[in-house]
C-alpha cells in the first residue's frame, strides 16, 4: 500500500469514527434504558480516544510522509464489555426497551462489524509492524464493541435466553 493510499485510509477512519461516536451520543441521549445509555457512552468515549489516536497519527504522518516516531500507540483497552453485567447489577427492574434502542443496537452492530473489518483491512495490507500492531488493536477493540452490542441485542430481545447464558446454566440437569 502507498503512502497517499495509507493517509486517505486514515482520513476515512478519522471520519468513520468521528460519525460513530456522534451516532452514539444521540442514541444516548435519546434512550431512556439505563443500559442502553450506558452501552453508547461508554462506546461514544472510546470511539473519541480512536479518533484523537488516529488524527495524532495523521497529522504527524501528513508532515513527514512517513509512519511517526512518536505516535503513542495504544489506546485503552475496552470495558464495554462489562457494562450490560453492570448495568444490570446497578437497577432492580430494567425499563421495557422500545423498538428505537433495537433499532440502534442492531445499526451499531453494523458498522463495528465494519469497522473491525476494515482495520483487519489495514492491516494485513500493511508492511511496517508498528502499523500491523496499531491496526490489529483497533480493530480488535472494533469487535469486542461488535461482540458487547451482539450481547446487548440478545439482552433486549431476548433476556430469558441471555440470563440463562450469562448466568451458564446447563440444559443437562448438572
Amino acid at each position: 500500500m502507498d503512502e497517499e493510499t495509507r493517509l486517505n485510509a486514515l482520513e476515512v477512519a478519522l471520519n468513520n469514527e468521528m460519525r460513530e461516536r456522534e451516532f452514539y451520543l444521540k442514541n444516548a441521549k435519546r434512550t431512556k434504558n439505563p443500559l442502553g445509555k450506558a452501552m453508547f457512552n461508554q462506546i461514544a468515549d472510546e470511539e473519541l480516544e480512536h479518533y484523537e489516536r488516529l488524527k495524532e497519527l495523521h497529522e504527524k504522518w501528513e508532515r513527514k510522509e512517513q509512519w511517526p516516531e512518536t505516535v503513542p500507540l495504544k489506546v485503552k483497552d475496552t470495558i464495554v464489555k462489562n457494562v450490560l453485567k453492570d448495568s444490570i447489577q446497578k437497577v432492580d427492574k430494567m425499563p421495557e426497551r422500545d423498538a428505537d434502542d433495537v433499532k440502534a443496537i442492531q445499526e451499531a452492530i453494523d458498522f463495528e462489524a465494519k469497522g473491525a473489518s476494515y482495520y483487519a483491512k489495514l492491516r494485513d495490507e500493511v508492511s511496517d509492524l508498528r502499523e500491523k500492531e496499531f491496526f490489529n488493536l483497533i480493530a480488535t477493540i472494533e469487535h469486542e464493541h461488535y461482540l458487547s452490542l451482539k450481547d446487548s441485542e440478545e439482552y433486549f430481545t431476548d433476556p430469558a435466553s441471555w440470563y440463562t447464558k450469562a448466568e451458564h446454566h446447563g440444559l443437562d440437569g448438572a
